[in-house]
């Protein structure tokens, strides 16, 4: 697997699903468009320094001199025209290392997202093991792979966590990092996710590359962990019980995946399960390829399972 590979939207399905709606559609639809000259793109795109404002200025990037940010339109061009991903991706833009360009073959970058789902509870989260979590996501991804071959696609195989879950109560972010490999690729794809949360959603960075690069991404994902924070009126702390929604989902999810435990999709879900008199979880594992037979309006039957905490 090239570089690019590992750094294309794809790598993200196993990780954390980015592409929604009909944004989804053209994803698993239309075909990435053919690469542009990489330095002409590079010498076109704006890099932001400083301080950046993101989710219609419900959080701050304080951004030293070792990191760049581009703005969402920036950032697409990057996506399609730089990496080969289809059209489509919304994103809040991206942040990258001030040092190799993003075109580069050491190039990576992290792509930020908000989901407004409402205040995640960290109650118990203290609890979780994730090791056990690590296997029943394995498991998960076994029988997904059974689906995936039937369709002509490699397996993915999930390696383990290339860094364990951690979340930091105080300051109320997680992150963690997954070794993820593809089909017979000769190197493995590294997802390393940083979760900020806020009060009324979370801050979703996703890092992805291959995982030789794991000691230079963690630690440039260790310097960005304190460089975003919710703004005030924003912020976890600034919850209020009874007032501001509660999300459907709690700290565990924001590992395994949060798509399938968002209401309106488990209503839908819900309906098909009951007339197909079967039951399935449904988790990230299988999420992609669930969504793939909705889009194209195939068997709407053929799920996959997995876990949800």
């Amino acid at each position: 697997m090239s570089r690019k590979f590992a750094r294309s939207l794809s790598a993200l399905w196993f990780a954390m699903p980015l592409v929604l709606g009909s944004a989804f559609a053209a994803f698993a639809q239309e075909p990435a468009p053919a690469p542009t000259d990489p330095a002409k793109l590079e010498s076109e795109l704006r890099y932001q320094t400083g301080t950046v404002q993101v989710a219609d200025g419900k959080a701050t990037f304080n951004l030293g001199p070792e990191f760049r940010y581009l703005d969402p339109k920036q950032s697409a061009r990057l996506l399609t025209e730089g990496w080969g991903n289809p059209p489509g991706a919304e994103t809040l833009g991206m942040i990258f290392p001030s040092g190799p360009s993003p075109l580069s073959a050491e190039g990576w970058g992290v792509i930020i997202t908000y989901e407004e789902d409402g205040y995640v509870d960290d109650k118990g989260a203290e609890k979780i093991d994730y090791n056990e979590l690590l296997g029943e996501m394995k498991k998960s991804a076994i029988e997904e792979n059974k689906e995936r071959t039937k369709a002509g696609y490699d397996p993915i195989q999930l390696v383990g966590w290339a860094e364990p879950p951690r979340y930091d109560k105080a300051s109320n972010k997680l992150y963690w990092a997954k070794d993820i490999k593809f089909g017979n690729a000769p190197v493995d794809t590294l997802n390393y996710n940083i979760r900020v949360l806020g009060r009324r959603g979370v801050l979703v960075l996703n890092a992805v590359s291959t995982v030789d690069q794991l000691s230079s991404v963690k630690t440039s994902m260790q310097q960005l962990l304190p460089a975003v924070e919710f703004n005030p009126g924003h912020r976890y702390a600034d919850f209020i019980p009874g007032k501001d929604k509660m999300a459907e989902y709690g700290i565990g999810a924001l590992v395994v995946g949060t798509l399938a435990a968002k209401t309106g999709l488990f209503k839908v879900l819900l309906a098909g399960l009951l007339a197909a008199k079967k039951f399935v979880i449904l988790g990230i594992a299988g999420l992609g390829a669930w969504l793939r037979k909705m889009f194209k309006k195939k068997e709407p039957e053929a799920t996959a399972e997995a876990i949800e905490p």
